[in-house]
This record gives structure tokens, sequence and C-alpha cells, in this order.
């Protein structure tokens, strides 16, 4: 199964450390560029500065641990998602911003491709991981407002990051559908759906 991880950024790429492993082809999706204020709270290093960080999460993967995945450094659009989403069995929205989510999951629904959520509030204190049919996609309380800058919910990050490739193993092995509420008291997974065919 090809996985589409829409945004490499701080939850995308902690996610991906997490499925290195994983029983599928990744498809990194993310058009921006590795800056030094990105290394405290994203999966790169150093020498990824100034690179796409598609690109720089492929070649991470490639000489860390053997993993391959494909990089596609532009930016998901309404006009491009259908074709960004082509040949992939499930999409995954990691992006930190309501217009990229709201065109990945009209092109996922128009494509029947199941999409999963994962979003973190700007203050660090909660996290969703869930599947489309279960959500909304709010706006933001600025335009642009970062949520992951200078590393401070670095752990929050960590905890969502590995619980959305949780999420995603999960679907790959079984079909099933879990979503999570994260918070600083701990993890919460409810029932799961079962996948439509």
């Amino acid at each position: 199964m090809k996985i589409a991880i829409c945004g490499v950024g701080a939850l995308g790429s902690n996610a991906v450390q997490y499925l290195r492993n994983i029983d599928g082809e990744l498809r990194l999706i993310d058009f921006d560029r590795v800056e030094s204020k990105n290394l405290a709270a994203q999966w790169f290093v150093k020498q990824s500065l100034g690179k796409n960080k598609a690109e720089a999460v492929r070649l991470q993967l490639v000489n860390f641990y053997g993993a391959k995945a494909e990089a596609m450094g532009v930016r998901l659009a309404p006009t491009n998602a259908t074709q960004l989403l082509a040949g992939c069995g499930l999409a995954v929205d990691c992006f930190d911003n309501a217009d990229s989510r709201i065109a990945l999951a009209e092109a996922a629904r128009t494509t029947a491709v199941p999409l999963i959520h994962a979003a973190l509030a700007a203050d660090g204190t909660f996290a969703l991981v869930r599947w489309d049919e279960r959500f909304t996609p709010d706006r933001e309380d600025a335009a642009g407002q970062p949520t992951c800058e200078g590393g401070e919910h670095l752990p929050m990050i960590g905890l969502v990051g590995a619980t959305l490739a949780r999420a995603i193993q999960d679907f790959v092995r079984t079909g099933a559908r879990h979503d999570y509420m994260i918070s600083l008291s701990g993890v919460t997974r409810f029932a799961a759906s079962a996948a439509r065919r």
C-alpha cells in the first residue's frame, strides 16, 4: 500500500520516523524548506538546512534506516491534490493550516482514498488523531499561527507522532480505524470502525 504523508513538519516528520518499517511505501508531500527553527521540534538534522522537507525526510530514512520513500516537494492545493493521491491507499493529514486540510479532504473523498488527520492545539495541551468521517477542520485562531516552533511542545509532538504512526499501522495491518485524543493526562483510544471497502 502506498501511504501519502501530507506535511512533514513537526507531526509528519516525527510520525514518519516511526513508520520506517511499515509494510507499505511512503509518499512524502511538502513544499517547505528546512529552517534552523525547525530543528527544535521536527525530525531534521543540521545537514538538512535549506533542503526541501520531503526530500530531507526521504534522505534521512535512507541514510539512517535504509528505508525508501518517495519525496514530492510541492504544495498540495485543490489543483493538484487528486494527482498527488494517485495510486495511494491511505492519505495522512499532518498539515498545520485549514486550507491544506480542506483541499486534501476534498481530494481524498473524490478519489475514495481513506484519510486520517493529526492536529495539535497551538498551546500544546491536546491533540487529535481522527479519521476523516469524524473530523471537522477548524480555522486557525490566526492565519499561519505556529504551533510547533521552538521545541516547547516536543514531548507532546513526539506522543502525537507515535500515536499517529500506531493508527496508520493498525489500518495497514487490519483495516481498523482508531481515533485518539491526546492530552497532558494521557492518550485515549476510541473504538475502531471497520475500513470502508
